[in-house]
């Protein structure tokens, strides 16, 4: 079994990180807190585990900032026991190839997309009984026992040949979806979580921050949910911007002065002022900020207006410095959006991933052109190299066999 994963060394991950800009490879060097390695096939370790084989894996920004140290070891996350060794991987399709027997809900040959296995383990895959009050609520990746270290952690991850998991951290991919459509239920599941942690509403103004993956599939959230609003894109890249368009945004934001160009978009007023980079007031109703480091969230909660929502998507995970004043000042409501959970939709409570797979099948969210690089696992420093530059005309880059 080929697997990456990275270990929660802090001293290497910290040599690596200084080490980095000079000497690149450190990464790959056995100085690195990251190993390539050929492992031997485990045995399940419970009668409710399972192997699965990889069928295709994309490359999400959260692998690439764990295998890069943009990691800070003081950010809160670090700090939990549980998060000691990461299989990279997550955004991954595959086929079970064994069952424990244990096991009801799934059988060989069935096609399957991870869930909770990348961020650790749940109260279901810990088989505690009764289940903490987030598991219970259908919100598995905020579970509060999930460092408390009980029974066996699968191995392997979607960068690899495979991995084994407890049955509760996979889900069944129906027949009506593309191995393509399969491999983005996960990053589309986030999108649309983000979205629906505060829904935007017919006539008004929204910004998605990034034009990323998960930009793209926030801004096709957006119009999903609220079709009749009015959708501005800050892209980066002319292919972000041509697949933002592609996928219903209205405007799209890209250089120059964007506090000017948000005050024209909105109807807002801009105020500048010595040594500040200004403030609008009267912004947007609703701000998705799918990238996360300190300057978009400084810019997202000046160019939301009162009352407005800057929902958090993306996420740098580093101590930042930011200016938190208009959430007092304007009473901007600053919303996190930590992947997906258990939604209400039609006047149903349901869990993300089963929606994000009604949506996709029946067309309502696209997957066409997302997929713009593969490779096989064996270049993965190449595919990694496509994944970091984006002015390739990279969108989603993924391992294929």
């Amino acid at each position: 079994m080929r697997a990456i994963y990275i270990d929660k060394n802090i001293p290497r991950a910290l040599m690596v990180k200084a080490l980095r800009r000079a000497w690149p490879g450190v990464v790959w060097s056995p100085l690195s807190h990251a190993h390539f390695v050929d492992l031997p096939e485990p045995p399940l370790p419970g009668p409710r585990w399972l192997r699965v084989r990889n069928r295709q894996c994309g490359i999400c920004a959260s692998d690439l900032s764990l295998l890069l140290v943009r990691a800070d070891p003081a950010a809160a996350p670090v700090a939990l026991p549980g998060n000691e060794r990461f299989y990279l991987g997550h955004e991954v399709v595959g086929e079970v190839t064994e069952v424990g027997p244990g096991v009801k809900s799934l059988r060989p040959g069935q096609r399957v997309v991870m869930e909770s296995r990348f961020t650790g383990p749940t109260c279901f895959s810990q088989e505690i009984d009764p289940p903490c009050r987030q598991c219970a609520a259908g919100a598995a990746r905020l579970c509060e026992n999930a460092s408390l270290g009980r029974g066996p952690s699968g191995v392997g991850g979607g960068w690899g040949d495979g991995y084994t998991a407890h049955e509760s951290e996979v889900r069944p991919v129906p027949d009506g979806l593309s191995d393509d459509q399969a491999s983005l239920v996960e990053p589309s599941a986030v999108a649309l979580h983000a979205v629906l942690r505060h829904p935007p509403h017919r006539g008004e103004q929204v910004l998605v921050v990034g034009a990323g993956i998960i930009g793209l599939l926030t801004a096709q959230c957006v119009k999903l949910i609220a079709p009749g609003c009015r959708l501005t894109v800050l892209a980066r890249y002319p292919h972000q911007a041509q697949a933002a368009q592609r996928f219903g945004a209205d405007v799209i934001l890209s250089h120059g002065d964007l506090y000017q160009q948000v005050a024209d978009q909105t109807g807002g007023r801009l105020y500048r002022a010595m040594m500040n980079r200004g403030m609008i007031l009267g912004g947007y109703d609703v701000i998705y900020d799918c990238v996360g480091h300190r300057d978009t969230i400084i810019d997202s909660l000046r160019w939301a207006r009162a009352r407005g929502a800057v929902v958090l998507v993306g996420i740098d995970f580093s101590l930042l410095k930011v200016d938190l004043n208009p959430v007092w000042y304007q009473e901007v409501d600053l919303i996190g959006s930590h992947t997906f959970g258990r939604e209400e939709a039609d006047g149903r409570r349901r869990h993300t991933f089963p929606l994000v797979m009604d949506h996709l099948r029946a067309g309502r969210l696209q997957t066409d052109g997302l997929i713009t690089h593969r490779f096989p696992l064996a270049e993965y420093r190449r595919a990694i190299d496509a994944a970091l530059h984006k002015e390739s005309g990279a969108i989603k880059v993924t391992f294929v066999p």
